[in-house]
């Protein structure tokens, strides 16, 4: 059998994350308008790509219903303008569907099935909560499979606080701080924007253009966030400040080959280097990234200490805390989330994977001293995703300015 192809994120974009609800930016806006937004972006700013060579789309939604229905896959390529003959498909594995919809694309191309396919995801929380119109089996209860706070996110986070009595409120409360901050800082100094595309959005007011993340509080202080309630328990330690909002959202990233890379003249952001999802107890589903980040490191025979850089998805602080202590890292080690993350930003579920990818593959253009870095993510029902990516711009003779 042949050595498997080069797997290579050539690039990434994504639409400007909108607080869920009827308050939100995108309440007025279709989910499946938001990914193909995205897309267009995607195809617009890689003009070198044939859009016929296109050989698989990828689209991932947790609830797959309505708007985010009908196989996304295909239906967005279609509506981006994709030929007739480029198929297309749609992933839910929860919060790591963009995750998986690049991994198993990716796979695809490392088999040598593909040379170029668009992988990401979308989720509109304020049409389609979590778990919406689901009837998960009474035998998951009955039979003790999974405990009765299984699905409810917020009580999966007051345990991991329960069993690591180390992981403590003031952690997490500074935590979301600093991620807050990050962000702020990064959108100050024009980080994001570049990767953002404009939606058109419509309101009681008009029309309008959504340009940036809605949910960040710049001002967010330890004061402030002592004093918010916490409604998954009373005394408890996880409170809409140490969280992610409810968010809509979209992402879109085109993947190739190192063939296609050559063929195209394209210029390749990251290279896949191993993939690994794990799955954990769901009643504590936060710490999942640590098996499969340990799994995904020992496929690639690296270590902790090769990775230069983190992306690790804020769905709580406390599920990045865990996997910190975890592996020995302090809570403000300047690798991990350079520019914030999910608690400022949003976590639009099925669509944060790629803005993870996004970011690393921005940080590793201004950092030729790393060579590895790790996307990675909590997922719902008991599950942890890691993606571990080798930077192209890497110099070992680079040293931090």
């Amino acid at each position: 059998m042949a050595d498997r192809a080069d797997v290579v994120f050539v690039d990434g974009v994504r639409t400007p994350f909108g607080r869920a609800g009827e308050k939100g930016q995108y309440w007025n806006t279709r989910a499946d308008d938001l990914v193909v937004k995205a897309m267009i972006e995607l195809l617009e700013r890689n003009p070198n790509v044939p859009k016929d060579r296109i050989d698989d789309v990828a689209i991932a939604a947790t609830t797959q219903q309505g708007d985010q229905g009908l196989t996304l896959g295909r239906t967005a390529a279609l509506l981006a303008g994709l030929p007739k003959s480029v198929p297309g498909f749609a992933i839910d594995r929860m919060c790591a569907g963009a995750m998986t919809s690049v991994t198993t694309l990716g796979s695809g191309i490392a088999f040598g099935a593909y040379d170029l396919a668009i992988a990401g995801g979308v989720e509109h929380m304020g049409r389609h909560p979590m778990g919406f119109g689901a009837d998960p089996n009474p035998r998951f209860l009955s039979e003790r499979l999974v405990g009765e706070d299984a699905l409810n996110m917020g009580m999966t986070a007051e345990r991991i606080h329960d069993r690591f009595p180390a992981l403590t409120k003031e952690r997490s409360d500074r935590f979301a701080m600093r991620s807050q901050q990050k962000t702020a800082a990064a959108y100050a100094a024009g980080k994001l924007q570049p990767d953002l595309v404009p939606v058109a959005i419509r309101s009681e007011s008009g029309w309008g253009l959504a340009t940036q993340d809605e949910g960040m509080r710049p001002e967010t202080n330890m004061e402030s966030l002592a004093t918010l309630r916490t409604p998954f328990r009373p005394h408890g330690r996880v409170s809409a400040g140490n969280s992610s909002p409810l968010t809509d959202g979209a992402t879109a990233s085109l993947l190739a080959s190192g063939d296609a890379v050559k063929e195209f003249g394209l210029q390749p952001k990251m290279r896949m280097v191993s993939f690994a999802f794990a799955g954990v107890e769901p009643e504590i589903m936060g710490i999942g990234p640590v098996p499969s980040t340990e799994k995904a490191l020992r496929k690639a025979g690296l270590s902790i200490d090769d990775i230069g850089l983190f992306e690790l998805n804020e769905a709580f602080a406390i599920q990045v805390l865990s996997l910190l202590d975890h592996f020995g890292i302090d809570d403000e080690d300047p690798r991990v989330n350079q520019w914030g993350g999910a608690i400022a930003v949003g976590h639009p579920l099925a669509a944060s994977g790629v803005r993870l990818m996004i970011q690393l593959a921005r940080q590793f253009e201004e950092h030729p001293e790393v060579r590895y870095g790790l996307t990675a993510m909590c997922v719902g029902l008991g599950q942890g995703g890691s993606v571990i990516w080798e930077n192209p711009h890497y110099n070992k003779r680079a040293r931090k300015a």
